[in-house]
């Protein structure tokens, strides 16, 4: 069972996709870690879930006081299951859904982002570009999060992005990645 860990919606249940490996949710305690280290980066910052799946992430975010959500799946039945989620946990006026492919979205992207998820399909091979392509429109200062297996190895630069950290939880590692300043880029 997911559920929002806290903020306005805190405890509502959210559905997920019928069907093994159609989507892999984030673990709970994932979660609860991710949104513990972004506490102070959470009040009115535009939130980006690629690769939404049930879009627990970036409407965690919204319960925590971010200002708006796009969430991205190219999966008809995720972007449902998100529209839901988002009316179950009274977020919908904050949520816009977006069913395209994540490559496309961010190619067409004019918007710039304080925040993004990134949580493709584990050994898909899709991280590193979608990374490389969300370094783009991050701001100066914000944060890529993204959860891999605990077998892959991400770089400690993707882009204009820095890692900042890296963290295990059991089979799930999850990377921190930070746009800086200009000063920050060419020291």
């Amino acid at each position: 069972m997911m559920r929002i860990i806290t903020g306005k919606a805190k405890g509502r249940r959210l559905q997920t996709l019928p069907g093994e490996g159609v989507t892999r949710p984030t673990a709970e305690r994932v979660k609860e870690s991710v949104f513990s280290a972004l506490q102070f980066e959470m009040e009115g910052r535009e939130v980006l879930d690629l690769f939404a799946g049930s879009g627990q992430m970036g409407l965690e975010a919204l319960s925590r006081g971010a200002a708006r959500c796009v969430f991205v799946d190219e999966n008809r039945d995720a972007c449902e299951i998100v529209r839901q989620n988002a009316v179950l946990t009274g977020l919908d006026a904050l949520a816009d859904v977006c069913k395209t492919d994540a490559f496309a979205f961010c190619h067409a992207n004019m918007r710039p982002f304080d925040l993004a998820f990134l949580d493709p399909p584990y050994r898909a091979g899709l991280l590193p570009g979608a990374l490389e392509a969300v370094s783009r429109f991050l701001r100066v200062g914000g944060v890529a999060v993204c959860e891999t297996d605990d077998q892959t190895t991400l770089p400690d630069a993707v882009g204009t992005l820095v890692l900042e950290k890296e963290r295990r939880y059991g089979k799930t590692r999850v990377w921190f990645y930070r746009q800086p300043s200009g000063k920050e880029q060419s020291e």
